[in-house]
């Protein structure tokens, strides 16, 4: 798919904004400068909350190098299927309902917290702004390095989505957890973008019960798969993963970069020596 191209106004010409799929931007800040043992890259600025990133040979030209993005769509005619995926949640079959393990485990989770308020609210994106972000993310987003023009990045992406918000709030007023997940309809999904939880709580198991009440609102709601985004580091979503979804991702680099020869570097760990420089899905493009 072609990127669209539309002039901001007359008076600011030269800024023109790019939009593919859920995305816009422009030349400034399509891309997110990020580190590896002070090995620099360039990312997108939907890498760290968002889904299924559209990417159009434009986009690839004007991205500063070495070029990475994650999460393109399964369809897509770009990337290369790399060694994470993500894991989802069949919230609609009724084997995952009956499994005896998760019913030991939800019922625990529903005693830690039966004196516990659960709120789920469904905001249009185009309400949601940066600075609520951070008012119900912020420390999470300070934890996972999670940079402000990726905040940006979210806000962008959901403008034209629905966001649903669930909250778990103690007798005392502690917000205990605040999880955000991005609906997508026209993939059957519910995608789990990022949960902040109070440390005070952790042997209440709060990001586990935070799955279950998204999983029980996909279900409720019609939604085939709750989407748990990558999953290999994380152990704990096991009691949920029903189906595994390749991860498609591309990187474009000079194969004498650091980012590239550095064995320790994220693309080592997630892509294979003949994925770097792959473009398309099927063939190279250098």
């Amino acid at each position: 798919m072609d990127a669209l191209t539309l002039p901001v106004s007359p008076d600011t010409s030269q800024t023109v904004v790019h939009e593919v799929g859920y995305q816009s931007w422009t030349k400034d800040n399509l891309w997110v400068l990020s580190e590896h043992e002070n090995i620099e890259y360039f990312t997108t600025r939907w890498d760290a909350l968002c889904p299924y990133i559209e990417v159009t040979n434009e986009m690839i030209e004007m991205a500063p190098k070495p070029f990475v993005v994650y999460a393109v769509p399964p369809k897509s005619q770009f990337g290369a299927p790399i060694k994470d995926r993500y894991g989802l949640v069949n919230a609609l079959s009724p084997e995952f309902w009956v499994d005896e393990r998760r019913i030991r485990k939800f019922r625990e989770l529903d005693k830690q917290f039966r004196s516990f308020k659960v709120t789920e609210r469904v905001v249009d994106g185009k309400e949601i702004t940066a600075e609520y972000l951070y008012e119900i993310g912020g420390i999470h987003f300070e934890n996972y390095w999670i940079a402000e023009q990726e905040v940006e990045g979210f806000v962008d992406y959901v403008r034209n989505l629905q966001v649903l918000i669930i909250q778990v709030i103690a007798d005392n007023g502690d917000i205990v957890l605040s999880d955000v997940s991005i609906i997508l309809p026209n993939e059957n999904q519910l995608y789990g973008s990022f949960c902040q939880w109070d440390r005070k709580y952790k042997n209440r198991s709060p990001g586990i019960y935070a799955c279950l009440l998204a999983t029980r609102w996909a279900q409720k709601n019609g939604l085939q798969f709750y989407n748990l985004g990558p999953v290999d580091e994380y152990g704990y979503k096991d009691l949920f993963i029903t189906d595994y979804e390749p991860i498609y991702a591309l990187i474009v680099s000079d194969l004498d970069h650091p980012i590239v020869t550095d064995q320790t570097s994220p693309i080592n760990i997630d892509f294979e020596k003949e994925q770097i420089n792959q473009i398309y899905r099927n063939k190279s493009a250098l």
